[in-house]
């Protein structure tokens, strides 16, 4: 089925109950007005610490966002963007988009000008709808990202000149159903790579795609009626959006969190009476430091519903986990892996009973099939390296105008993740790294996230990252930028005594303290630290020491 009957359904059989509640906790104005109260003042007052919708609302907002599109001469298969913060918006624009039969387009927030028009022309955007934030970068570059386009303000304040103002286009138009006919094959939305190995790339996927990610995730995760799911991370990233689905289809509440301090997360935890919340790996270990220095007591918070913490996005520390059962010996623990190309995570999960697996990613997801080839395409045998391949119905149809890369990542049905992985004796994929992250030197393959595992568990470091480095000689060298905990002073040679239980070939040949760069989805910005820790800055380093 298409994706959008799934809203209809709630919206038939559990109006009147909770969907989303938005939470500002930066918010200066913490009154709760109710969402119609809120539309009446959006442009002269600050926005609510908290707002909500039912399903109904969810639905009729997506309506009418449907058929002002379609009146403004939106037709089915034309590409519609999102350029926003998670907010209240989000989630009824993005389905109103659907639902007009048309192709939603998330953008990255953290997009410059450049990537914006960059993006909205690989995938042939019609219209793109912004926040506020967004006024500035838009601007200095409106020329470049109008070319014609329709471009919609979602926010407070004065409506920019280039743009028309989204309160004043969708507040006349019905609340019912356009009845655009859909099918699961209809193509649904344009997802762009994280662009941490070059340039984003458009990721094409039918109705199909999202609706087995809706079931898949409810299926993971045991979801029911009454879970609520905690929602932090940017809505525009598959993962976000995909666990989110879960709530969609068991037609449950969840809670569009802005902002990860380790005080918000468990406030709002304990305020809504969450019981699923997913976490960043950097913010996890931001809740167990605040807890460690006793900035943080959880007896001020009212966790008991709180049954399940997964995580995902990123390789995840084994020590995180255990030291996480110290504070949450209850919680059940789940870690998904996935890639925008297979519809986010779940292609390979954890599960709920295997906690004694900490480590793996996991067995092969809901519907999904996994194998580990070799560079010539042949299944490698249980406890080789070789990289992850993944089959399943939530398989990307094709990278937008770019054939080649399509040709070169699916082959026969199976997409070829670039991650290099092995499977034990139990069936179980670990994850080694990704396959142009792999160090070579002297001819050894070295894989940074095991290196990575095993100084996370010092402790005083916070986070690190592994990279190869220019050698002359050995071709590559491995560095490890290392970040320790808040007033912690720690010496390289603390480091390199740690790392002597290593072989020898895998102990870092330089070490950096600095902090680590990640992403909005949690991921190391390895990229920007093998541009910034190159042979120059090497040198230079050598050099002033």
């Amino acid at each position: 089925m298409p994706v959008t009957e799934l809203l209809e359904r709630n919206a038939r059989e559990c109006g009147k109950e909770v969907a989303l509640v938005e939470l500002n906790p930066t918010t200066e104005d913490t009154r709760k007005y109710s969402f119609k109260e809120f539309e009446l003042v959006h442009q002269t007052s600050p926005r609510p610490y908290r707002r909500q919708i039912t399903w109904q609302v969810f639905d009729e907002k997506a309506n009418r966002v449907a058929n002002m599109l379609l009146d403004r001469g939106i037709s089915k298969g034309d590409r519609v963007a999102i350029l926003m913060f998670n907010c209240l918006e989000w989630l009824p624009i993005y389905f109103g988009i659907l639902k007009a039969g048309a192709i939603a387009v998330p953008f990255n927030f953290r997009y410059t000008a450049n990537e914006i028009a960059y993006c909205a022309d690989l995938a042939d955007v019609s219209v793109l709808l912004f926040g506020p934030e967004f006024i500035d970068r838009i601007s200095t570059n409106a020329d470049a990202i109008s070319g014609g386009r329709l471009l919609i303000y979602v926010g407070e304040g004065t409506c920019p000149e280039f743009a028309e103002s989204y309160w004043n286009m969708v507040a006349d138009y019905p609340s019912t159903s356009p009845n655009i006919k859909l099918t699961e094959e209809d193509l649904a939305a344009i997802y762009f790579s994280s662009g941490t190995t070059g340039f984003p790339k458009a990721i094409l996927h039918p109705h199909r795609s999202l609706t087995q990610a809706a079931e898949m995730e409810a299926i993971h995760h045991e979801t029911t009626k009454d879970d609520c799911f905690l929602c932090i991370p940017p809505l525009y990233h598959t993962g976000a959006k995909f666990h989110w689905m879960g709530s969609l289809w068991t037609c449950s509440k969840a809670v569009l969190l802005k902002g990860a301090k380790p005080e918000v997360i468990l406030k709002a935890a304990s305020d809504e009476k969450c019981s699923i919340v997913w976490l960043l790996v950097p913010w996890a270990q931001d809740i167990l430091d605040a807890l460690d220095s006793g900035a943080l007591k959880l007896s001020d918070y009212d966790l008991s519903r709180w049954r399940l913490m997964h995580i995902g996005a990123q390789p995840v520390p084994p020590s995180l986990i255990r030291h996480w059962k110290d504070y949450f010996p209850n919680h059940q623990y789940d870690t998904n892996y996935g890639l925008s190309e297979s519809t986010g995570p779940g292609c390979v999960h954890l599960g709920l009973a295997n906690t004694h697996k900490v480590g793996a990613i996991g067995v092969p997801g809901y519907r999904w099939e996994c194998k580990i080839v070799d560079e010539e395409g042949k299944t490698v045998a249980d406890g080789e390296v070789g990289e992850l391949c993944v089959k399943g119905p939530g398989v990307m149809l094709e990278y937008y105008h770019n054939p080649e890369a399509t040709a070169e990542t699916l082959r026969d049905g199976w997409l070829f993740t670039g991650d290099m992985a092995m499977k034990d004796e139990d069936g179980f994929y670990f994850l080694v790294d990704r396959k142009k992250d792999v160090i070579v030197s002297g001819g050894e393959n070295i894989y940074p996230v095991e290196i990575e595992n095993f100084l996370q568990e010092h402790p005083k470091i916070k986070d690190v990252a592994v990279i190869g480095l220019p050698d002359k000689r050995l071709g590559e060298i491995t560095g490890a930028i290392i970040e320790t905990l808040p007033g912690v002073n720690c010496t390289e040679e603390e480091i390199e005594k740690f790392c002597a239980q290593l072989p020898r070939y895998k102990r870092p040949k330089k070490i950096i303290f600095a902090d680590v760069p990640r992403n909005a989805t949690g991921k190391i910005e390895k990229p920007a630290l093998r541009k910034r820790y190159g042979a120059d800055k090497l040198v230079e380093q050598e050099n002033r020491s």
